[in-house]
């Protein structure tokens, strides 16, 4: 299978329960070791201000917290999208510390310098994130848990994060298109 890095996992009506039902996942990395992700369609009730104050007037809206997912859920993860003119971390002093990862979309360094205002384009803090074992997020796949589709960069900072699951599966061409209407619950269908 292709690195899936930079590419979003959405939860297929198998997974009926537990922190991945209808969500969306941006990987933030996959190879031979496993994958790592983010869910990107649930806030939380946690302010941002709360966690990293320095942060919280740099972050998207809803500017919140966000549920990254079930692992080490006590730690932040910063996800950007970034100004097409913002290169990748130089050690420059006061420079966005980010590692692209797909796109315009990278991981930023919270314990590095906070940027000016404007030089992101975007900005998530992320509490946990998604992890997969070798070859598990495969199986998964294979199993027919998980879509992979092509991300968008706005995904990442979508500012209606309770409707990224319907908006990705509409904007998903064939038959994946029709998954959009597949009702939160079946039996009041």
């Amino acid at each position: 299978m292709d690195v899936l890095r930079g590419r979003l996992l959405v939860a297929t009506p198998a997974i009926e329960s537990g922190p991945f039902r209808r969500s969306v996942v941006y990987l933030l990395d996959h190879d031979g070791d496993g994958a790592l992700g983010v869910i990107v369609n649930r806030p939380t009730d946690a302010d941002v201000d709360a966690v990293l104050p320095e942060w919280a007037g740099l972050v998207a809206a809803p500017d919140c917290l966000f549920e990254g997912g079930p692992v080490q859920t006590d730690s932040a993860l910063g996800v950007a999208l970034v100004r097409d003119d913002v290169p990748a971390a130089d050690g420059a002093p006061g420079a966005v510390t980010w590692r692209p990862l797909s796109g315009r979309v990278g991981l930023v360094d919270l314990d590095g310098p906070v940027p000016a205002v404007g030089e992101l384009a975007g900005l998530r803090v992320f509490a946990g994130y998604a992890g997969w074992a070798p070859g598990q997020l495969e199986d998964e796949i294979a199993e027919g848990s998980w879509l992979v589709v092509d991300a968008v960069d706005a995904d990442v900072v979508s500012p209606q994060p309770e409707t990224l699951w319907h908006e990705v599966m509409r904007r998903q061409s064939g038959d994946l298109r029709y998954w959009a209407t597949f009702p939160s619950d079946p039996a009041t269908n």
